[in-house]
């Protein structure tokens, strides 16, 4: 959020700045009231486009001196307030928040400090696992990094635009417009093809974000409106219809919009018309945008953006769930930290670093960056000596030596295992959400579009089994890796995320992978349904619905499709084990060990009824018809929940990793329960 400023000061300029923060305050805090506010960050990319362009340009960098001037510019009005509020977050992450909060808290800070936060966000939004997972404090600073990214090379690029036109004589203000053009012509290009295939990636990647920095870039540089147009009533309405773009897409975009895409020329371009028009009639918006109050939220915007999302994530663990009174209290604390900052730190560095000769801009991010790191990387280290103490005695556990451990607790409710309910957890809520099954570390997972079809074999027993399914199937991998030492058994993996093998069409949004999901579930048939394995185990849960349907309406298409996809599968005559569903603790809660490590009472805050953590499941349904003779199914739902109740915690041991998979160590407790249903199972059908 750049605090440049042209040598002629716009009012309407630090107008939109209010708005901008404005629409992104609002969003966070009631997001149901303005669903599209994320497009306050595409306001603030065209402002900087804008006003750094119009900078370089009559400056035009010549000398490596001359760029390292505008770059410590930019360390000495950006860097001392976003450092203060990284540093300040992190140990109030520390502080606050139970220990499972701090491994991403501090890996994100640590990207944060170093400008690549949207690149750490691209990474792991393409992992179905973490999606769960809660937003960290510092995941806002993923704009900053696109515009620090986008101030570290813009000047090299319109510097050797603008020195190669001077050598081969041509007009060079001309050459860049041109050279500029051509980037937001294939950035937006980019930015369409790719949310239209992978959205999550594009909304953080700079490359489709780049246009719209460089739109501004573009304003800029065209020659500028008359006067007497700026001040005329078409300069007014024209300009009202640029406010118009920003306020309709901030009212009518939601979190289903694909976005940036095609979608965020609305926003951007109606930025840009605002910024070209220069409207000055007491009609247009900069009578509205020159008024006090965006006047002063204009001016606080940069840190208003830096403290709102730390005080919003971190005031729960404090206040508890967040009521009307407590986002009040965010605001206003916000804007009280934002004033601070302002005064104390944004101005006061500023006019320090310029004149100290101890304290350089340079030194200055170095030693801020180095702050932010080595305190982020004290948390991460007490955090990782606390897991591994803890694994410690996990280990043991899973070695026997602690009686009523995980799954047998709630197999023997009413025998020694009844007074284990309140018992010291083994399996503490940190260690939880990395708990999974060996098939992620081993890569065995085809992720969207689906191109890649990774197998995984584990075990070297005679008897060839094939787990087939997404996700779902893929948490029982603990329990079957034991039963495979003693069934000599050969377990390979047919693992997909999201995608379910059906002969349904499902939805997706992007159509490449709901083509890609469909040729999977072809694939997997071709490779185990022609007598290749000796049985079969699968598992499924519906995550996406069927296309042309809502989730509401897809039970019955998905039917359909497991059961023409049954049909091809027992051809062979294969046995095939379907092991129903787990329950959803995701319908109520976000992420259970999230809930456990901030819960005085785990399984009285954080368990559900099976009611409402039950999920469709239309693959057990088909199969328990009973139409294919050589189908069968296991129900584990009694592991899970006894009484009309599924707790959390079971036998010190918190069961998800997330809000719907079983963590590895409770699956692995539940071996000798499953191995004997599966022999019952087997005996049916064989």
């Amino acid at each position: 959020m750049s605090t440049a400023k042209p040598t002629h000061f716009r009012l309407d300029i630090q107008g939109l700045r209010a708005i901008a923060v404005g629409l992104v305050v609002v969003y966070h805090l009631l997001p149901q009231s303005i669903t599209g506010g994320f497009i306050g960050v595409d306001v603030f990319f065209v402002i900087s486009g804008f006003l750094i362009t119009s900078h370089l340009i009559k400056h035009p960098p010549r000398k490596p001196k001359e760029f390292g001037t505008f770059w410590l510019r930019r360390i000495k009005r950006l860097i001392p307030a976003s450092m203060l509020v990284l540093f300040t977050t992190v140990i109030a992450v520390r502080v606050l928040a139970p220990e499972s909060f701090w491994r991403d808290n501090t890996l994100q800070a640590i990207a944060s400090a170093f400008y690549s936060q949207n690149w750490f966000l691209l990474a792991t939004s393409v992992d179905y696992s973490a999606e769960d997972n809660a937003p960290t404090a510092v995941q806002h600073y993923w704009s900053l990094a696109v515009e620090e990214q986008f101030y570290l090379l813009w000047p090299l690029c319109i510097a050797a635009l603008w020195w190669f036109a001077v050598g081969k004589k041509l007009n060079p203000k001309r050459f860049v417009l041109v050279g500029i053009s051509l980037i937001v012509a294939l950035s937006l290009a980019y930015s369409i093809l790719l949310t239209s295939v992978e959205p999550a990636v594009a909304y953080f990647s700079t490359f489709t974000r780049a246009w719209e920095l460089a739109l501004g870039a573009v304003v800029a540089l065209v020659p500028a409106p008359r006067k007497r147009f700026s001040s005329s009533p078409v300069g007014a309405v024209i300009a009202w219809m640029g406010i118009a773009g920003i306020i309709v897409s901030g009212v009518v975009f939601d979190s289903a919009t694909p976005f940036p895409g095609y979608q965020a020329a609305l926003p951007v371009v109606g930025t840009a018309v605002v910024i070209w028009v220069a409207a000055t009639s007491r009609y247009s918006p900069t009578t509205l945008l020159s008024s006090r109050p965006f006047q002063f939220l204009g001016a606080h915007s940069y840190s208003i953006y830096l403290w709102h999302w730390p005080v919003l994530v971190l005031l729960p663990f404090v206040s508890g769930p967040l009521g009307t009174l407590d986002l009040v209290a965010v605001a206003l604390v916000t804007i009280l930290l934002s004033m601070l900052t302002k005064k104390y730190v944004e101005d006061a560095f500023r006019k320090t670093l310029d004149v100290s000769s101890l304290l350089t801009p340079l030194r200055f991010l170095v030693a801020a960056t180095a702050c932010v790191v080595l305190a982020a990387a004290g948390v991460a280290g007490e955090a990782r000596k606390r897991e591994e103490s803890a694994s410690v005695s996990l280990e043991a556990a899973l070695n026997g030596g602690v009686a009523c451990f995980g799954a047998a607790a709630l197999a023997d409710p009413s025998g020694d295992c009844q007074n284990t309910a309140d018992r010291e957890l083994i399996l503490s809520p940190a260690l939880a959400k990395t708990d999974k099954s060996a098939a992620y570390d081993d890569g065995c997972w085809s992720n969207a579009p689906f191109e890649k079809k990774p197998t995984c074999t584990y075990g070297t027993g005679k008897t060839q089994v094939a787990l087939v399914g997404n996700s779902h199937a893929g948490h029982w991998l603990p329990a079957l890796e034991k039963m495979a030492a003693e069934k000599d058994w050969t377990i390979t993996t047919f693992l997909v995320s999201r995608c379910n093998p059906t002969a349904a069409t499902l939805k997706f949004d992007a159509e490449i992978k709901a083509q890609g999901c469909a040729d999977y579930g072809k694939w997997v048939l071709d490779q185990t349904a022609q007598g290749q394995f000796d049985l079969i185990i699968s598992s499924e849960r519906q995550s996406v619905p069927v296309a042309g349907h809502s989730m509401k309406t897809s039970e019955a298409p998905a039917r359909a499709g497991y059961e023409n996809y049954l049909h091809r599968w027992t051809a062979s005559e294969t046995p095939i084990v379907v092991i129903r569903d787990t329950p959803y603790p995701g319908a109520t809660l976000r992420n259970i060990p999230d809930c456990v490590a901030t819960a005085t009472d785990a399984n009285a805050e954080c368990s559900g009824s099976t009611d409402r953590w039950e999920w469709m499941d239309p693959l057990a349904d088909v199969a328990a018809e009973g139409s294919h003779e050589n189908v069968a199914v296991i129900d584990p739902t009694r592991y899970f929940c006894q009484d009309g109740t599924c707790p959390a915690v079971i036998g010190g041991v918190v069961v998800y990793f997330d809000a719907s998979h079983i963590t590895a160590t409770y699956a692995e407790t539940l071996t000798p329960f499953l191995e004997k249903d599966l022999d019952k199972a087997l005996e049916k059908i064989t």
